[in-house]
């Protein structure tokens, strides 16, 4: 059985934006940056996505029998999906706002 994405944890641990925030005198925090968590987050949404297919493709070959596990599987790939889908537009959007910024 697969992890949940944990999101949660993921946005805490953003501290691009924070360091941006820091004063010259305070010390920098560690952590992961965006690039480095948004790559993580998209290669997660590929593992579920596989191991999805890979139930799915069992199923159909009669190696398993469990469909509520190859169903839940294929509903935790979606929900994943459609999150990363909702992050992107949200990156958009954002980006779009910073291109119509006056300087």
């Amino acid at each position: 059985m697969t992890n949940p994405i944990n999101i949660t944890s993921q946005v805490q641990s953003m501290t691009g934006a924070r360091s941006l925030l820091q004063t010259p005198g305070q010390q920098p925090v560690e952590g992961k940056d965006f690039k480095s968590i948004l790559l993580d987050s998209l290669n997660e949404v590929n593992r579920l996505q596989k191991e999805a297919d890979v139930g799915v493709q069992r199923l159909l070959t009669g190696e398993t029998n469990n469909v509520a596990e190859v169903l839940a599987a294929a509903n935790k790939a979606g929900i994943a999906f459609d999150l990363l889908m909702e992050v992107r537009n949200k990156l958009t959007e954002a980006y779009d706002e910073i291109k119509q910024m006056r300087v």
